[in-house]
Formats: structure tokens, C-alpha cells, sequence
């Protein structure tokens, strides 16, 4: 009786170690194959399908894919440029991410796949043989938002084994539907800087990303969102900073600050610095503008009133925005609008959509001017 349930037990053990019967007959799928002249293969199975498409940003539109005699979808596509892109598929009209792909693009309302292509050197973004800072997941109690909020706080190589040294702190936004994790999985926010550091190129600094929309903290509909969101800068200025100011070596006075975010995120920094120049003298905004360029005049009246004394407490203040992004128009009239006010500003104007392929590359050409007079 023994004997037969150890074999009975053994071939469960096989069975489930190979996925069950009915997995151990698929066809193993390898997606995304990135190839060595930066074509990229794809691969989805499913037999049952009518049609599976491509959807990366990569491309400039979604690309059917070619079904093989055992299910499964695929589609060469390339050389792509070096980078990193969001993809997914889209079967019989419902889009879905790659099963066969570990990486996957952080947000509130989708989860795309993530295909990072490399370079023959490595790009700003690739994880190198450098000192690698830490990232942690921290939580904060607030009032204001009703609930317990959560921060990924970015701490530079050296930070533990220097307890007494206290850094910069700059604190990054990400855009609509985005998460507080966006820009540390899909921006490499903290690889970027690790490399920009080993360099020499960038000063080491703590990074707070915190999450943009508070409402997220609450289902559809609770009331408490709303009045979460209605309490964002508040939560920002009164309860958060001064968390973070409490448990990391932060240096906390407006020549050591710092904050800027992508899209929403963006306009939320800018919101935030213009109207505290007390508190932050480093402003960026990657794909965003502040407000309503044209209530401008009225809307930032104090910041704009005295240019030479408002340039006096800001040590950089860096936009940019690609020409093919859906905001360029609206973020290209607020960059004029500072010009013709006498505000110095610093601009990048690359081409590109309202993409994270772009996004990356402003926190990386910015980061590079934080904290350097």
C-alpha cells in the first residue's frame, strides 16, 4: 500500500512539475526573441484565435501577426532602435500581455509587456557593472488622505555605509494612470542614476517617488478618493516631506530640494515648485506644463511678477517635450510663456511622442544638472 501511493505521489510530482498534462503538450513559445541585428520576435499561442495583433511603440500602428500549424502567433519586426518599449497583443480585439515575458509595464489601468532592446554600448538606462544605489518600499500614515500612503524612496551607492552624510533630495512624479512604481520599472529611474553617478556626471542624491493619484488608495467610487485628491498637495508639502525629512538623511532647505514627474506628474511638480519657491529651487517637467497656459498670467501672477527675484531663488528650471507628443503644443506655449515673462529656463526639444522611451532620457539629461550651480 506504501509503494503504491510513493508512486502515486512521484507521478503527481512529475505532473505538476511539467505544468499537468495538458501544459506539458503546448509548444514552448520564446517572447519576446531579441536577435543580434535588433529584430525582435514575437510569439503568442493561441489556437482558438481568428486574429492576434502586435500593438509596441515601436511601430507607428498595431501589426498581424501569422499563425503557425501548432497555435502559435508570430512576427519578426525590425531593427528597432535600442531601447526600451510597452507591447502587447490583441486578441480577437482584446489586448493582453506576453505570458512568455517577466517584464511588464507598471499602471493603474493596462499591463503591457516591456521588450528592452540593448545597444552594442550600453544605454543610460542599462544596468552596468557599477555601485548600485537601493530602492525601498515605504509607507507613511496620513490624515489628509485618509489612508496609508506608500512612496518608493531611492537611496544612492554609499548611503548605508556613510551614516552621517546627508544628501540632495528630489522628488519624481509619474504621469496619468501611472503608479508609484512607473518610474522605477519602467523609467530605471534608479539604474539611470546609478550609471550617471559612476560617471561622475551626476551628484548623488536621494530620489522620493511618490503616487500621483491618491484616489487609486480607494475602489471606484468611495467617496474618500475623491477627497484624497483633493488633498494632494496638501498630504505632499505637510505630511509626506516631512516623513521623508524624519527618516532619511535628506538636506532640507530649497537649495537641496528638488521635484519634477512626467505628463500629469509633471504638472503636478510644476504646480507644486512654482508656488513654493521656499522649499524647492530645482524644478523639471518631462512632457507637461503647469496649469492653464492661457490663464497663465493670472494663475502664476506672484511667480511672474518680479522675474529677476523669482530667477534669484531657482538653480535650474529644465522642460522638455518631443514634437510628435500629443502636449507639445500646450508645453512648447508654456516654455514661451516663461521666455516672454523673463523666467530663464532651461529646454530640451526632441522628437518622440508621450512616450517612456522619452521620459527616461529627460530624467537623464536633467539629473545630470541637479544640485550643480
Amino acid at each position: 500500500m506504501k509503494k503504491i501511493f510513493l508512486v502515486c505521489s512521484a507521478l503527481s510530482l512529475l505532473l505538476a512539475s511539467c505544468g499537468g498534462t495538458d501544459s506539458a503538450r503546448r509548444p514552448a513559445v520564446i517572447s519576446p526573441e531579441v536577435h543580434a541585428d535588433h529584430t525582435v520576435t514575437f510569439r503568442y499561442l493561441a489556437p482558438e484565435a481568428d486574429t492576434v495583433l502586435l500593438d509596441g511603440q515601436f511601430q507607428a500602428q498595431r501589426a498581424l501577426m501569422t499563425k503557425g500549424e501548432d497555435g502559435v502567433w508570430s512576427l519578426t519586426v525590425g531593427p528597432i532602435k535600442p531601447d526600451m518599449y510597452p507591447y502587447n497583443f490583441v486578441v480577437d480585439g482584446v489586448s493582453v500581455m506576453d505570458p512568455g515575458n517577466p517584464a511588464y509595464f507598471e499602471n493603474e489601468r493596462f499591463k503591457g509587456s516591456i521588450v528592452d532592446i540593448q545597444g552594442d554600448t550600453p544605454l543610460v538606462h542599462s544596468i552596468q557593472d557599477v555601485p548600485h544605489g537601493a530602492v525601498d518600499y515605504d509607507y507613511y500614515p496620513s490624515e489628509v488622505l485618509g489612508t496609508t500612503g506608500r512612496i518608493l524612496v531611492y537611496t544612492p551607492p554609499g548611503y548605508d555605509e556613510n551614516p552621517d552624510k546627508q544628501y540632495p533630495v528630489f522628488y519624481l512624479i509619474s504621469g496619468t494612470t501611472d503608479t508609484d512604481e512607473t518610474y522605477f520599472k519602467v523609467g530605471r529611474a534608479n539604474f539611470i542614476l546609478d550609471n550617471l553617478i559612476a560617471a561622475g556626471q551626476a551628484e548623488p542624491m536621494i530620489v522620493v517617488m511618490p503616487y500621483g493619484n491618491p484616489m487609486a488608495y480607494f475602489q471606484a467610487g468611495d467617496p474618500r478618493g475623491m477627497q484624497a485628491a483633493m488633498g494632494l498637495n496638501q498630504d505632499f508639502l505637510n505630511v509626506m516631506m516631512p516623513y521623508v525629512e524624519a527618516n532619511y538623511r535628506t538636506i532640507n532647505d530649497a537649495a537641496h530640494r528638488g521635484i519634477g514627474g512626467f505628463s500629469r506628474g509633471g504638472n503636478q511638480a510644476l504646480t507644486l515648485g512654482m508656488n513654493n519657491l521656499d522649499k524647492f529651487s530645482y524644478l523639471c517637467s518631462y512632457a507637461s506644463f503647469a496649469g492653464n497656459v492661457a490663464t497663465f498670467e493670472t494663475d502664476f501672477k506672484q511667480f511672474i511678477a518680479n522675474p529677476a527675484a523669482t530667477n534669484a531663488k531657482i538653480n535650474l528650471f529644465w522642460l522638455g517635450v518631443g514634437t510628435e507628443d500629443f502636449l507639445y503644443p500646450t508645453a512648447k506655449s508654456f516654455m514661451d510663456k516663461l521666455e516672454q515673462n523673463n523666467i530663464k529656463t532651461t529646454t530640451l526639444i526632441t522628437d518622440g511622442g508621450h512616450t517612456w522611451m522619452n521620459a527616461k532620457n529627460y530624467w537623464a539629461e536633467s539629473a545630470k544638472l541637479l544640485f550643480r550651480k
